[in-house]
């Protein structure tokens, strides 16, 4: 793979592990100035590592990996702050937040399948309920109806939405 090729997959893959690995960092971190120093720490150790990475695996698996053990770096040079957790402490952390993170993918993979049945319509007045575009009062104007009515058609959605995912996830799960 040539350096262009490596430096795209690199971003690619970056981008999409990035908001997981900052909430992963802050869950282990007390600040988010910490969250910050260590997340450069690890950009720069990822990109150096890259080669090391092994294509079709989890980037944001790897890059948690590599993330746990640079709050480890990191809280060795603040040793001295009594407001740091035990290496055990953070061990464990680390590990509950790992699990989690994978059990929040699937929940969201199932989202994902559930929001794809919706009619075309059902999606777009969603995905424009939640955009900041928008206010509910415009956007009932722009649908011919009432806040209130609107307000009943979305939580309509958002239990439609609620029951497939309960039933799709328990099928996941069962």
């Amino acid at each position: 793979m040539n350096e262009k090729d490596k430096y795209g997959l690199f971003i690619a893959e970056y981008g999409k592990a990035l908001p997981a690995l900052r909430a992963f960092l802050r869950q282990l971190l007390p600040s988010w100035f910490d969250v910050d120093e260590v997340l450069q720490e690890t950009s720069i150790i990822l990109w150096k590592k890259f080669d090391q990475f092994e294509p079709g695996s989890s980037f944001s698996a790897w890059a948690s990996m590599v993330a746990r053990f640079e709050v480890l770096k990191y809280r060795r040079g603040k040793s001295r702050d009594r407001h740091v957790f035990s290496d055990e402490t953070l061990e464990l952390l680390a590990e509950e937040c790992l699990d989690m993170e994978e059990k929040l993918a699937e929940q969201r993979q199932v989202l994902k399948t559930c929001f794809a049945k919706l009619e075309q319509k059902q999606q777009t007045l969603l995905t424009q309920s939640y955009s900041r575009d928008l206010s509910i009062k415009e956007l009932a104007e722009n649908e011919g109806k009432s806040p209130g009515s609107l307000y009943k058609v979305l939580d309509r959605l958002r239990v439609k939405l609620m029951k497939c995912v309960k039933d799709n996830g328990a099928l996941a799960h069962g």
